[in-house]
């Protein structure tokens, strides 16, 4: 089965909500003006109060409360709107299915959490770049096996129960069992939301070992953040290893006092991020 059919049957079986779509696609050009963000945001009333709680949250610290939606827009800003109406429209894609001792998409869920948080102090901290992109990567990193979860969901669940630790990676089983992998769905997903061709490769390559990948860019930033939270227990699956390639190992261990910091603040982080988007629980999985 290609990517493109399954994104197709995912479409009709299940489609993210329509103002959701609408804005991601809006974000992404830049000719769209802030009354036209307006006019769609109004249409979803559990957007419009998570707009304007995040902007009127301790994290921005303004001393006037922001009542309209035009504002918030302003204050927040587009890449940071558009991380928040993705990962709102997501955390309803991720409800627990029946297969939940096979596969758990609220684990899946908590896993992408962490590898945006991590991806997002990475980015911060270690090389201080801009981090909204690499956030919306993790993100989306694995959204792919939501994708072949809901529209094949019995060539997905033979794919989980085909893996063990330490034997073949989930996606040569994927393809094998499937005809594709989650990494090749979420990047077409990403290219049909129209996001920057950085996400898109971030999430084709999460998976890849590759000799020559900058620890710096958005695929290199992914590929540690999910080598770093897998080790902490959030990985999306049990026994599921993160590969990362020869660049980024060194890249870790010429820097490994910076990331021993990092890693020990991970927790923290993890907390603010359940605060400003919301997210689910912020324990770890055993």
């Amino acid at each position: 089965m290609t990517p493109a059919r399954l994104l197709e049957q995912f479409n009709t079986v299940k489609t993210l909500p329509h103002v959701a779509i609408r804005l991601i696609k809006l974000i992404s050009d830049e000719n769209s003006s802030i009354r036209e963000f307006e006019e769609i945001i109004k249409m979803d009333p559990t957007l419009v109060l998570r707009l304007l709680r995040t902007v009127n949250s301790s994290y921005y610290g303004l001393h006037q409360k922001v009542d309209s939606i035009s504002r918030a827009v302003v204050f927040v800003g587009m890449k940071n709107l558009r991380n928040m109406v993705v990962t709102e429209a997501l955390k309803d894609v991720f409800e627990e299915n029946a297969h939940n001792h096979i596969f758990s998409k609220s684990r899946l869920w908590l896993h992408c959490v962490a590898v945006s948080v991590c991806s997002q102090m990475i980015a911060e901290r270690i090389f201080t770049q801009n981090s909204e992109d690499v956030f919306l990567c993790g993100i989306l990193h694995d959204v792919g096996m939501i994708v072949e979860n809901q529209v094949a969901n019995d060539l997905f669940i033979k794919t989980c129960k085909a893996h063990e630790p330490g034997s073949r990676s989930f996606t040569e089983i994927e393809k094998e069992v499937i005809g594709t992998d989650h990494a090749a769905v979420g990047r077409l997903l990403a290219r049909n939301w129209k996001l920057p061709v950085e996400i898109q490769e971030g999430i084709w390559k999460h998976h890849r070992e590759m000799e020559s990948v900058s620890p710096t860019s958005i695929t290199g930033i992914i590929q540690m953040a999910e080598y770093i939270v897998s080790r902490l227990n959030y990985a999306a699956m049990p026994g599921m290893d993160a590969k990362l390639s020869p660049p980024l190992r060194v890249h870790i261990s010429d820097n490994i006092l910076e990331y021993k910091t990092l890693i020990q603040d991970i927790p923290g982080e993890m907390s603010n991020a359940r605060d400003i988007y919301a997210f689910g629980g912020d324990k770890q999985h055993g």
